[in-house]
């Protein structure tokens, strides 16, 4: 493959060992790369997290298109379960072994190899941006939403965006998101009275209460899905009472649900729900209930149209796969974009991310890249 080398490009992503938050010159990496082929770079740190704002082209000229992604990887576990090492980079058989191959240094390289490519073979009428962030894995307050502050405060803007994150499920190409589910998580503690578990009347056992809780909550039908969403689902994850003794009622126990839900709610929606079945339950069991509610992203789509064909289309070309446009899986950046543009995404095959021996085949990384350059010249023409 001529050009930026995305499999090189990959490898030195890499041996960073940019366990989130930390960054590991990987971002400086990217840096160096945009900044030779006549990017303007800039850093948007806060909160103690490094993120790269680059831009080809003059500001406000033309349309722009715009890539985002992320450095940062999740913790390895135990190295010992590793057959490769975890940050090598090693290729064996055509397969990249390591943290990050698949979610998402492969992705960001490609983006960035063909973005610089494209610059350079067939610069366009316009301006490219991309948007790389290293809190991606963890709580993800310091990372894209604060690029999205910078680059309002700055003047800068992308048209549209695609977020390069692994989403084929099986085969390359097979599979673009173009909206994802909300997420939400409550926790939940009530409080009783100990007791003697001989003499229960003297006691108020919190567990029948939590039990009942979790049973009214996790058996009701939130909705059937919608047009472009599945059906919501609620998890009860976990269930603690921290009491090793048969013969004590424990004071107090407590527990936390997870809910994907689609566009038929809201975070405030489903919040107000939770607060009404914890208040009834509070009632009948005479328990004290407290309730923490975390909002990680609201549901958001964006409708099949120029965007998505687009994308659909450079990606039927290159691997001869008409993908399914979906809203399946977690959360990602691209609810955060959904504020600043249309947004999709599209990338690898994910069937290893955040596994031991995480991996990538090499062609996928070449194809990627690829697909991102067709893109572009589409998008232009």
């Amino acid at each position: 493959m001529s050009g930026l080398d995305p499999v090189e490009l990959t490898a030195k992503l890499v041996r960073c060992a940019s366990v989130t938050p930390a960054n590991e010159g990987a971002l400086e990496i990217l840096e160096g790369v945009l900044t030779e082929a006549g990017f303007v770079c800039a850093w948007a740190d806060r909160g103690g997290i490094r993120n790269l704002f680059a831009r080809w082209g003059t500001k406000g000229n033309g349309k722009a298109f715009g890539f985002n992604g992320h450095t940062d990887v999740v913790p390895i576990g135990n190295p010992d379960d590793w057959t490769m090492p975890p940050f090598g980079a090693e290729i064996k058989d055509g397969i990249m072994y390591g943290r990050g191959t698949t979610d998402m240094k492969s992705g960001v390289a490609a983006f960035v190899a063909a973005a610089v490519d494209f610059v350079r073979d067939t610069p366009p009428d316009g301006s490219v941006v991309i948007t790389i962030t290293g809190d991606e894995e963890g709580d993800a307050q310091d990372g894209t939403t604060a690029l999205l502050e910078y680059m309002e405060q700055h003047g800068e803007r992308m048209d549209v965006c695609l977020v390069g994150e692994p989403t084929c499920p099986e085969r390359m190409g097979d599979m673009i998101k173009i909206g994802r589910r909300g997420s939400m998580t409550a926790w939940f503690t009530v409080t009783g009275k100990q007791g003697h578990s001989a003499y229960p009347h003297r006691a108020n056992n919190p567990l029948p209460a939590m039990m009942r809780l979790m049973d009214r909550l996790a058996s009701h039908e939130l909705d059937q899905g919608t047009d472009h969403f599945d059906a919501s689902t609620l998890a009860v994850v976990t269930v603690d009472t921290g009491n090793p003794a048969t013969n004590v009622i424990p004071a107090s126990c407590s527990s936390a649900v997870n809910i994907r839900f689609n566009d038929t709610h809201s975070g405030a929606s489903l919040t107000e729900w939770v607060e009404g079945e914890v208040a009834q339950i509070r009632e009948v069991y005479g328990v004290q209930i407290d309730l923490k509610i975390s909002i990680s992203g609201e549901s958001f789509i964006t409708p099949p149209g120029a965007l998505s064909t687009l994308v659909s289309n450079a990606v039927q070309a290159e691997t001869g796969i008409t993908p399914t446009l979906s809203t399946t899986g977690g959360t990602s950046d691209a609810r955060f974009v959904k504020a600043h543009c249309p947004v999709v995404e599209f990338g690898l095959v994910g069937q290893s991310m955040h596994q031991v021996d995480e991996h990538v085949r090499v062609e996928h990384i070449q194809q990627l890249k690829s697909i991102y350059g067709r893109i572009l010249r589409d998008y232009y023409a």
